[in-house]
């Protein structure tokens, strides 16, 4: 009897298991319910608007609890649509959502993005498609809206500090925008020819993006993906190649920050720096990891951590970085753009096992809508690490790193300790790797900070430059190990002005080769 009733016990459980999984799998079928777009009107012609149909079909998966949309393989043209929760938007093989190349179909005043979500949970971007904003047809579009009067802008018909005539940013609409959503993914889809920032994604937590291809130099501010204030984010194996910046985290919330980001295995080209935080940085950036990122034909800075809107840029860890044919390796800067009393603070940043080739030419020329040059001649720009007076950069170590410069044999000028004095600071300046103008040194140029430690750093010469490798100005706690520089035009190679408690070991620097007469 007793056997009997562990048998009906264990058959009992064995029961309720199959139950539970059997209502688990039911569920979780109910949830990858599929709601095609053709089921809904929408037609792949790639002339017929499908708005309607599309926005329907998310709409009735939203409806029945959540889904995937499927967009089959076809040219589907759309207006704006917009992500609700617990939708998955999937692009099949073959499938290309066409933005619309009307301006009328992204608002009458700002412009919406083509996809966009607000306020929503658990949404996804997926497939093996593309979505293509037709910037090229929608700039056309816009231009002639402006010349007709039936478009409002304030910038078009004035320069703007770029020296370029473009419509205001909010009458060009971006691809992708998620505003104040929480958990989301991207994954596989390609984004091309955008107008603007190809993708933002604000205030969200719990973001997921992998494996994408973005495709836009269509138009000046196509930044590949912007992170504004988010939190828990992982960018990871994508390919980016961007008119301005690759991957740029950004913060416009005082109260807010970018938090716990990791970015890995990406490959960037852009006409302006590969990976950046910043500009806007109002409120920081914190706990930022990145590793193995592959950058080329890279206009500005690889790396460019910069906090000058009153921000905390704080426990960002970068490693394993190639960089080829960019115009500037590592760029940090804590400056005061901000109108009030709040000022920035940049601390415990560890950058390791970094190699960057810069040429002695411009690395994005001859892509479209290539960056901007830089006013007046210049040497080429070293990387630097740059506080503001009374305000030093905290605790930063750099280590592993070889720089290789193409250098300027054009530029016979010798160092003069004058030098130092007419590099300005530039506080509230927007930043830039060449924002000091000609700058006393051709490797590394570091200016108000405090706890520096560098080592195993290597700068090399491929032709001659005739100022001083490094440049150490108002730097409390340096430690120097293991530095070389296996080629020099003149003494000092290093050169150390107000600095306190500087440690140096294993410093190999050559006989410098003199300049012929």
């Amino acid at each position: 009897m007793r056997q009997l009733l562990i048998k009906m016990l264990t058959m009992k459980k064995i029961l309720f298991s199959l139950i539970t999984c059997i209502s688990l799998l039911a569920s979780g079928y109910a949830q990858q319910k599929i709601f095609n777009i053709l089921t809904f009107g929408a037609i792949g012609d790639g002339k017929t608007l499908n708005t309607q149909p599309i926005q329907n079909t998310i709409d009735a998966a939203s409806s029945a609890g959540g889904g995937q949309v499927v967009v089959p393989a076809g040219k589907f043209l759309t207006g704006v649509i917009h992500l609700k929760s617990n939708v998955e938007l999937n692009l099949a093989r073959n499938a290309i959502l066409l933005g619309s190349a009307n301006r009328a179909d992204y608002g009458s005043r700002d412009a919406s993005a083509l996809i966009t979500a607000v306020n929503q949970n658990n949404i996804s971007i997926t497939g093996n498609g593309i979505v293509d904003g037709q910037g090229e047809l929608l700039i056309k579009n816009i231009y002639q809206m402006l010349t007709a009067g039936t478009l409002d802008d304030k910038e078009w018909k004035s320069y703007n500090p770029w020296h370029q005539m473009r419509p205001e940013e909010r009458n060009r609409p971006k691809i992708v925008t998620v505003f104040n959503c929480d958990k989301i993914v991207v994954r596989g889809i390609t984004i091309k020819n955008g107008l603007c920032w190809v993708q933002e994604y604000r205030n969200c937590s719990n973001l997921i993006i992998d494996s994408i291809q973005v495709e836009s130099n269509t138009f000046w501010n196509n930044d590949g993906i912007d992170l504004t204030d988010c939190k828990n984010a992982r960018v990871t194996n994508c390919f980016i190649n961007a008119d301005d910046d690759g991957i740029c985290l950004k913060s416009s919330d005082r109260n807010s920050c970018c938090e716990n980001i990791f970015v890995a295995n990406c490959k960037v080209r852009a006409s302006a720096s590969g990976i950046k935080l910043g500009t806007a940085s109002r409120g920081g950036f914190k706990n930022i990891t990145i590793r193995d990122i592959t950058i080329y034909d890279t206009y500005r800075s690889a790396i460019a951590l910069e906090s000058v809107d009153g921000g905390l840029l704080q426990n960002v860890d970068v490693r394993n970085i190639k960089a080829t044919n960019t115009g500037n390796g590592i760029f940090i800067r804590l400056g005061h753009r901000n109108k009030d009393s709040v000022y920035s603070q940049v601390e415990n940043i560890h950058i390791a096992d970094i190699r960057a080739e810069i040429p002695g030419n411009k690395p994005d020329a001859g892509y479209p809508m290539e960056g901007p040059l830089v006013d007046g001649s210049h040497s080429i720009f070293p990387s630097s690490v740059t506080g503001i007076p009374g305000h030093p950069v905290k605790n930063v170590t750099i280590e592993n790193v070889e720089l290789v410069y193409q250098g300027n044999d054009a530029n016979t000028k010798l160092f003069s300790t004058d030098s130092l004095t007419k590099v300005p600071e530039c506080e509230s300046d927007y930043p830039e790797f060449s924002m000091f103008g000609e700058i006393p040194a051709w490797g590394f140029y570091v200016r108000h900070v405090e706890g520096l430690t560098m080592k195993n750093i290597k700068m090399t010469l491929l032709k001659p430059d005739y100022r001083p490798a490094a440049i150490f100005d108002d730097v409390t706690g340096l430690n120097l190990q293991e530095i070389t520089i296996p080629y020099c035009n003149t003494l000092p190679a290093i050169l150390f002005n107000n600095t306190k408690n500087t440690q140096t070991k294993d410093i190999k620097i050559p006989q410098p080769v003199q300049k012929q007469r």
